[in-house]
């Protein structure tokens, strides 16, 4: 018998309605303004906020999946509501949706597990999460049938980020995948003030790099929930050949309901190779 991860935030984050989420998602998309990036797309950063905020801006990220194709997707992602040393992989056989399963890639999340010193296999990180799950209906919605490798990340410790980085890149190596970085950035702060701190993150990942990114959020310079997902993305990334990355659009909720007494920040990035 299958083991399912049942939806957590469906009716809140997203419609719970398979046919309204559908409409909405395949709505966000078609008005997601297309970017130009150079090179082959090999990973995305996305913001994992309830649709209504910041399902606008992860669209211009997923717009780019379109007519693409990938042996697996594997999403990295924070805890925000169980702490846990190290990362944990998703146990189960899948993920469901209300618009469906989405398969876990069971032979490669065994082979990180494997010979991983930071990676576990289990429900810690997925019961409540809701930062892997809010992926899932963009990349339903332009890839007919993937599979995926959930990754969450309990704490987000420089160690943490370097295991789990060089353990993708141990498994990964050869494969074509895609790799997506699920994070929020500055959390509640005026909205100017929130521009500032989200313009350092912007720039580290526009530069590629990832060891000021890690900087600046060890000495709070910055702020993000998934601040170590990107770390570790960016660095398994480098590693597997991409060469540049690229800023799509970033927007904090302010921008969205015109309240800018305390916002969250949000960003789309695009990872590329170019030969």
């Amino acid at each position: 018998m299958s083991t399912m991860r049942s939806p957590a935030v469906a009716g809140m984050f997203y419609e719970a309605d398979p046919t309204k989420l559908a409409r909405n998602v395949a709505r966000l998309m078609d008005n997601a303004e297309v970017r130009k990036i150079q090179g082959s797309l090999r990973g995305l950063v996305v913001p994992h906020a309830g649709y209504l905020y910041s399902g606008s801006t992860a669209a211009m990220g997923y717009r780019l999946l379109k007519g693409k194709k990938y042996d697996v997707v594997v999403i990295v992602a924070p805890s925000h509501r169980e702490y846990f040393e190290g990362a944990s992989v998703y146990p189960g056989d899948g993920y469901r949706t209300p618009m469906g399963d989405v398969a876990i890639d069971r032979e490669l999340r065994d082979e990180l597990v494997a010979g991983s010193q930071v990676l576990v296999a289990a429900e810690e990180g997925h019961r409540t999460e809701h930062s892997v799950e809010v992926q899932l209906p963009f990349l339903q919605s332009v890839f007919q049938k993937f599979s995926f490798v959930p990754v969450v990340m309990g704490n987000q410790t420089r160690a943490s980020c370097e295991f789990l980085a060089a353990d993708l890149v141990r498994v990964l190596r050869g494969r074509n995948a895609l790799l997506i970085a699920s994070s929020d950035l500055s959390h509640y702060h005026p909205y100017e003030t929130a521009h500032a701190l989200d313009r350092i993150i912007v720039s580290d990942i526009e530069a590629f790099d990832e060891e000021s990114l890690l900087k600046n959020l060890e000495g709070e310079r910055a702020e993000a929930c998934g601040g170590g997902p990107m770390v570790a993305v960016m660095k398994a990334l480098k590693a597997l050949g991409a060469n540049r990355a690229q800023t799509l659009y970033h927007c904090n909720s302010g921008d969205i309901t015109g309240e800018k007494d305390a916002v969250v920040g949000y960003l789309s990035a695009a990872f590329t190779q170019m030969n």
